[in-house]
This record gives C-alpha cells, structure tokens and sequence, in this order.
C-alpha cells in the first residue's frame, strides 16, 4: 500500500497554477509521494500532470462531477489518460438516488459509463459517506442495494473511514467483507471536544486505525490509503504532517 493525500484537504490552495505548484510542493516535502485530485481549480489538465510529476506526486484518484460521467465521459476518460490515472472516482449520489428506487435508477445510469471505464483500463470508484448507509423501507442498507446493483467488477469503493465510523458500522468488519472493491481507501479520523465530534489528524481521535490498516494490508488488494480531512482546526498542511507522521510511525 501506499500512503498518499486527497487534495480536498488543501482544496483552498489548490484553485490557481501559482498556489497549486506551492501546495504541491509542501505536501511532496511532508513525504507523499500520490495523490487524489479533487475540488481543485481550473489549471489546464496537462499543467496539473506536469506539476505533480515535478514534485513526484503520482495521481492515482479523482473526484469526478456526476454530471460529467454521464455527459461528458470522453472528455473525462481523456483527462484521466493525461493524468495517467487508474481511478476514476464519483464522490457522492445526487439525492434523487437515494432511495430504494432511486438505486435502480443510478445502476441504469452508470452501468455503461462504468464499462466504459473499464474497457479504457481504468476503474470507476464510489466514495461514501454516512447517508448510504440509511435502511431502506425494507430493512436492507442504502449501501448494500448500491453494491447489488452495481458488481465489483464494474465498480469499486473508496471506503471513508471516518463516514463508515460515524454510521455506526464496524469499519474492520465492513472493510473485510468488500475487500474486492477496496482499490482506494480514505484515513479520516474521528475526535471528541468537548461535546462537539469532529475531524482530526488519522491516528490522534478515537477510530482504530491500528486494526484497519492492519486488515487493509493483508487483503490484497488497497493499493492507495489516502489521508483526508476535509475541516481542519489548524493549518490543513499542519494536519497533513501529522497524519502522515502518525501513519508512518505504524509502518505504513
């Protein structure tokens, strides 16, 4: 596995060619050495592969607009080509998904884009958060119909641990029993102030990493654990440091 950062961390950084090159540089200096794009500003496709490959940062995730993978997917397929990206990644469902009927309608929607994807050599990854794990009028999860109507074969899942945390799920558990989607994870982590339960540095709040990345390691098949936060308290590169400091320390 290898230990990278998803740049919606640093997304207020990231919106011009001037910031972006300082923030690339900062985040190579910390020790990544890959990275997710997401959130980041309108720098030509190229430019953005040419400072990464200056500050070694391999480009390994996405977050991609739903719009654009069912409107504009060449596009979107060529991007990713230039980038030299495998993963090509959705964020979130539209809330028009979000239901029992809604699911169906999302699996007719990104069943050949995600084909398409596959057949480019490349994989469509779904990011969750918490709501996907809402019952369903039936007592089945949001996230179970999600994964029965769209095959590990056609998509995989970048795992959140902090959304996983709080929905109540055993994230050990769930992690063990979907490692064949599990290509890209996210290291957030979960702290309690006071009584306010908020984002932290991976390894300095209550989520028990030392078990997951223990059970991400032996499985196969994650290649990316990719450090996010999307609040931070202090500097987001402070808490990039740390995370990545506290992730080493682990061997990792």
């Amino acid at each position: 596995m290898e230990l990278g950062v998803q740049s919606y961390t640093i997304r207020a950084y990231m919106q011009n060619e001037k910031d972006m090159e300082r923030s690339l540089k900062k985040v190579s200096e910390i020790g990544y050495r890959e990275i997710q794009l997401s959130a980041i500003g309108k720098v030509p496709v190229s430019k953005v592969r040419a400072l990464c490959d200056k500050y070694h940062l391999k480009i390994v995730l996405t977050h991609t607009a739903e719009d654009r993978f069912l409107y504009d997917l060449d596009a979107v397929l060529e991007e990713h080509k230039v980038y030299g990206c495998p993963h090509i990644g959705l964020g979130s469902m539209s809330e028009r998904y979000c239901s029992e009927e809604g699911i169906r309608y999302f699996a007719e929607d990104f069943t050949d884009v995600a084909k398409k994807i596959r057949d480019a050599g490349m994989r469509f990854m779904y990011h969750n958060h918490h709501f996907e794990f809402a019952r369903l009028p039936g007592g089945a999860l949001l996230m179970d119909a999600l994964l029965a109507a769209m095959p590990a074969d056609l998509m995989g899942v970048t795992a959140d641990t902090y959304w996983l945390q709080v929905a109540g799920i055993d994230v050990v558990q769930w992690l063990r029993g979907h490692a064949d989607r599990l290509q890209c994870v996210h290291l957030k982590d979960l702290e309690v102030v006071g009584r306010e339960t908020r984002m932290a540095p991976v390894l300095e709040g209550n989520i028990n990493f030392r078990d997951i990345l223990a059970e991400l390691k032996q499985n196969g098949q994650t290649k990316h654990i990719l450090v996010e936060q999307d609040t931070c308290y202090e500097s987001p590169f402070v808490c990039l440091e740390k995370s990545y400091r506290n992730v080493k320390k682990l061997g990792y």
